[in-house]
């Protein structure tokens, strides 16, 4: 069930633009955050109590304020499981490529 919530917050582009601001300056308010953004002040909380139930973002009060920052290892899980073991192989070829030429110098 975790990494549903994660696609389907990344699944909308209003979130991925939340993310892309953490990812530019972490530790931002629910105010710095939505700040020029075409969203009312409970759209940005609701689309952030989104990220942070899939584990997206994390959260820490400082005083009355409340912190929110990226957490990529959910990003990390999904490189892992989909991403990587395509680039491993891509990789490999490149190396084994790679010795063949350099034995071909001989």
């Amino acid at each position: 069930m975790g990494m549903d919530l994660v696609f389907k917050a990344l699944a909308d582009p209003s979130r991925r633009k939340l993310l892309d601001r953490l990812r530019a300056r972490n530790g931002q308010t629910l105010s710095e955050l939505g700040s020029g953004l075409d969203m009312t002040r409970q759209a940005v909380a609701k689309h952030l109590a989104l990220l942070e139930a899939a584990n997206l973002i994390a959260t820490r009060k400082r005083g009355r304020e409340k912190l929110h920052y990226l957490n990529p290892v959910p990003i990390q899980g999904i490189y892992e499981r989909w991403i990587g073991k395509f680039e491993r192989n891509r990789l490999r070829a490149l190396s084994d490529l790679k010795k063949a030429l350099e034995q071909g110098d001989d």
